[in-house]
């Protein structure tokens, strides 16, 4: 009777340690169940910073004149710049640079001036409409015997920290339903976030014809645990 007794217990403690290993198993499987899936959150925003250069120089023998004569145009751009909404604290003059012809050793000089003096304004402003405007209006210059030899308007925006969040909260909810469409057609229930990476950002033109327009672009990954 003990012997009946004690294979009975045996049994039941084999099949108990059976399901136990079963779950065990199961528990462990579904632990390694994951789901990885990238999230896309994009937009398109107005430049709001702009940085413009304008370039001019004049060239001639006497250096007296040549100062005088870039010290006129220099005055006739920042005239014109203020006409059109830029402010004095806007505009910076850098100091005329000299390039003496016949200096250079190796050059074969047959031109019929010495001196090329250049010089360059920068427009750093928020105004970026204005600038777009004036940018347009550059032909007015050259009326007033102005000639521009370089115009390079660089555009940015930097609000940028303050659309981040926005932006991720939409990738990784874009990222989820992804994750939701697998884990339907996988007979899946979606789980918890098991890792998610910050994405990174990038800032670009949205096309060559307008720089003053930007595209945003954010991509995360984040990867899901599966359940039953």
């Amino acid at each position: 009777m003990n012997k009946i007794r004690e294979s009975i217990i045996l049994a039941i403690g084999i099949v108990v340690l059976g399901w136990c290993i079963k779950s065990g198993i199961d528990n462990f499987s579904n632990k390694d169940r994951k789901v990885t899936v990238k999230g896309l959150a994009e937009r398109e925003v107005k430049a709001d910073k702009v940085t413009w250069s304008i370039a001019t120089n004049e060239m001639g023998n006497d250096l007296p004149t040549l100062y005088e004569n870039i010290s006129m145009k220099t005055g006739k751009i920042k005239n014109f710049l203020k006409q059109n909404g830029i402010e004095e604290s806007e505009i910076t003059v850098n100091p005329p640079t000299v390039n003496d012809l016949e200096s250079n050793q190796w050059s074969e000089n047959r031109r019929a001036f010495r001196y090329i003096i250049n010089t360059t304004l920068t427009v750093s402003t928020q105004k970026v409409d204005l600038v777009n405007k004036a940018i347009f209006k550059q032909a007015e210059l050259l009326k007033q015997g102005v000639a521009i030899e370089g115009s390079n308007p660089q555009y940015e925006y930097v609000s940028f920290q303050q659309m981040k969040p926005e932006m991720m909260e939409e990738a990784i909810k874009n990222a989820q339903k992804t994750a939701d469409q697998f884990a339907k057609a996988s007979d899946s229930k979606l789980g918890k976030i098991h890792t998610a990476g910050q994405g990174q950002f990038e800032i670009n033109d949205r096309d060559l014809n307008t720089p003053y327009i930007k595209k945003l672009r954010v991509v995360t990954t984040v990867t899901y645990s599966l359940d039953d």
